[in-house]
């Protein structure tokens, strides 16, 4: 009985095996071509002379010395950084209170998620479009007309408020999203929690925070990782609402990396500042996933 146990233990892995291959071979191959080849070719680029259409010589970590070298980069890479930082808080705390509303007992709750959803389905460009409307024209419009000292002027010609303008016009178009995530999460907690809480005389506030919040941390993880992935990735409502503008002080750093390599034609710096802005990325998502995996409470 040993031996025939023996004999059949290789078997059944050579089964389990192909069985695997059958079901995940052709994902893994698309994953591969899609996703693996590619960026292990661009890395490869970031170590040549790459001009966008060959590499003739080995150039070593040229590229990534000249990245480090621009002024640019770094002043754009501090402006994505406090730009993730806002719209992340800005972004969760906004889905957050959209999500309460939208799973309380308001009879207009169905539309309102509707309504609240409809933004994230407009891409863009054409967002960036329609609120560079909004700021140059229709809010200096009404301001004029009613005396409004804080719209006067176009927001996207004053540096400091051009920030701000994109920060809006992100919280509208990701709120509705990440509410999603917050009402999977609020509507997951078990009602016998709530009413053991609502029996004990705790208040709305007090269920929330005891309560609430920390069942769903699983919730808030999802959505501060989406949230920080989509900040550093930003680009077709930072190209259509300022289009980097005033003076480059509202350029992202995937604006930036596109300029330098397509429109610069510095395609291997480009590159090695794309594979800089990949491992930021990663870190900075692996930190929050850690940070908020201790939060997570075991039910």
């Amino acid at each position: 009985m040993i031996f025939l146990k023996a004999k059949e233990y290789p078997v059944n892995r050579a089964r389990a095996t192909k069985k695997f291959m059958q079901f995940a071979g052709i994902p893994l191959a698309i994953f591969s071509i899609v996703l693996v080849v590619p960026f292990v070719n661009g890395v490869y680029y970031t170590f040549t002379d790459w001009d966008g259409f060959e590499a003739t010589k080995f150039v070593g970590f040229s590229n990534y010395t000249k990245s480090f070298q621009d002024p640019t980069f770094w002043s754009t890479l501090r402006f994505t950084s406090l730009f993730v930082v806002v719209s992340l808080i800005a972004v969760n705390v906004v889905a957050f209170g959209l999500a309460l509303i939208v799973t309380s007992k308001l009879r207009s709750k169905n539309i309102l998620r509707t309504f609240f959803f409809v933004p994230n389905l407009i891409g863009g460009v054409i967002l960036g479009v329609i609120w560079q409307f909004i700021f140059n024209s229709a809010l200096v419009s009404l301001a004029n007309k009613y005396d409004w000292t804080l719209f006067k002027e176009s927001w996207l010609q004053d540096t400091n408020k051009a920030f701000w303008a994109l920060i809006i016009v992100t919280v509208w178009q990701s709120s509705g999203y990440m509410m999603i995530v917050y009402i999977t999460g609020l509507v997951s907690i078990e009602t016998e929690v709530l009413e053991a809480s609502q029996i004990d005389g705790a208040s709305p506030m007090r269920t929330l925070l005891a309560i609430k919040i920390p069942l769903m941390a699983q919730a808030f993880t999802i959505a501060l990782f989406l949230t920080l992935r989509a900040g550093f990735m930003a680009y077709d409502v930072n190209v259509a609402l300022t289009g980097g503008g005033p003076f480059r002080t509202t350029e992202l750093i995937s604006m930036h990396i596109f300029q330098d390599a397509f429109l610069n034609g510095n395609f291997g710096t480009g590159q090695s500042k794309a594979v800089i802005m990949f491992l930021m990325v990663a870190i900075a998502a692996l930190v929050q996933v850690s940070i908020s995996k201790r939060y997570e409470v075991q039910r």
